[in-house]
């Protein structure tokens, strides 16, 4: 009730993002985790092609964030929204009208295209109209997201009882119904004249103290999070050899979001600096991979192995809780307000790019786990990625490269010179 009660003390346009980041959430998740073996079983396409498809999409999101963010800056963000979730719907949509492998590389490339655009544009929006309650509207983001990330696949399970197209026109007509209602509520703002040219806004947020390293150093937050849908499932399996406790794993997180993620912005808002519990947060992420490091070299699963894997997964929930909001409210903060959406689209351009070949080298680490006989070893360095990430973070905040706290004084938030490039 307590979350509810924030909901509505923050503008329309805020309100109207977090339903839309439950309904995108929602929609992404009862139809990607499903793809690959629609894919491969129900079309009888081979691995590599099935690696292509789902490549494409990776690659047209993380690759194009930044065209995202500048757009979001020069052009509007409201505007780039409902591009990017109309360009979604379309997308999706063209995965239920067959199985022609340009038709599918086709959705593929749209839904990147689509997450490229509003990811940045959404968190852009959100900045400008939170004003200084940043932190406390991006952890609701996080409650939402964590919401419809629950809510997608028991949605997908059910509608694959019927086949793979309701599933994808399902998400389609979600997406749909999201454009309309943002079109329809979400304020248009007046979008202030560019003062260079874009290669000239990348060089400014690049050139900006600080935010290069910061983004790799949050290559421990991306990286780790994913271990959700990687590394902490394989350990539930293996611990305790039930389908079912993957699905408690996401249960219990989601629970962890609602009840306690605004309670936690809140309090540690009040009692310290963002940079502080940033790295505080990376480091419980990191020691979440310690409970089932305990339990992974069992022979016989056994349901009580379950529960160190359970431990580990409210742990890296709770250090997302504790950084991620506060990673949110800090990259704006790098640079003038015109350049919001370029500094959050180059963010997740390094970071995410950076964590998805984190991701990448802990599933060799398993699979070297699997031919060694060293099972804790993937636990071991997931360990190390938090803690190495946390120290990072933490030397760039002795070393005053990260912008001050609002009403503090400290070193410009971004790097000042000559614009040869201004129109």
């Amino acid at each position: 009730m307590k979350t509810l009660a924030c909901v509505r003390e923050f503008p329309l346009a805020v309100r109207l993002l977090l339903v839309n980041q439950l309904g995108v959430n929602t929609g992404f998740y009862l139809l990607v985790p499903y793809l690959a073996t629609h894919l491969s079983e129900d079309l009888g396409l081979s691995a590599a092609v099935v690696g292509v498809v789902l490549g494409l999409r990776n690659l047209s999101q993380q690759g194009l964030f930044l065209l995202g963010g500048s757009a979001a800056d020069r052009l509007g963000a409201r505007g780039v929204i409902i591009a990017g979730c109309a360009l979604r719907t379309v997308g999706f949509a063209l995965f239920a009208l067959g199985d022609a492998l340009p038709l599918l590389l086709s959705a593929s490339i749209l839904s990147g295209l689509a997450g490229a655009l509003f990811n940045p544009a959404v968190r852009t929006y959100v900045a400008q109209e939170a004003g200084d309650r940043k932190a406390e509207a991006f952890a609701l983001f996080n409650v939402f997201a964590a919401t419809g990330a629950l809510l997608g696949p028991l949605l997908g399970t059910l509608l694959l009882l019927v086949d793979f197209r309701a599933a994808a026109v399902t998400a389609a007509a979600l997406f749909a119904a999201l454009t309309l209602a943002q079109l329809l509520v979400l304020p248009a703002r007046p979008v202030p004249a560019p003062q260079t040219r874009l290669t000239g806004d990348w060089r400014e947020a690049a050139g900006s103290r600080g935010f290069l390293p910061f983004s790799l150093a949050m290559i421990g937050m991306y990286g780790l999070e994913n271990q959700l849908y990687l590394l902490l499932p394989h350990a539930a399996l293996r611990a305790c050899g039930w389908d079912g406790s993957i699905g408690l794993l996401f249960l219990a997180g989601t629970l962890a979001h609602l009840l306690f993620q605004l309670r936690i912005t809140r309090r540690l808002k009040a009692a310290g600096s963002r940079a502080r519990w940033i790295a505080t947060g990376l480091a419980v992420m990191g020691l979440a991979f310690v409970p089932p490091m305990l339990v992974s070299g069992t022979l016989a699963p056994h349901p009580a192995y379950l529960l160190p894997v359970l431990a580990g997964a409210l742990l890296l929930h709770l250090g997302v809780m504790i950084a991620q909001p506060f990673v949110m409210e800090l990259i704006p903060a790098f640079g003038r307000e015109g350049l919001t959406g370029t500094f959050y689209g180059l963010f997740y351009a390094v970071s995410g790019i950076a964590a998805a070949l984190g991701s990448a080298a802990v599933g060799w680490v398993m699979d070297t786990a699997g031919h060694t006989g060293l099972a804790w070893l993937p636990f071991a360095c997931c360990l190390a990625l938090g803690l190495v990430s946390a120290a990072a973070v933490a030397r760039l905040h002795r070393r005053r490269a990260l912008p001050a706290e609002p009403g503090t004084p400290g070193p410009p938030p971004h790097a000042t010179r000559p614009r040869s490039e201004t129109r």
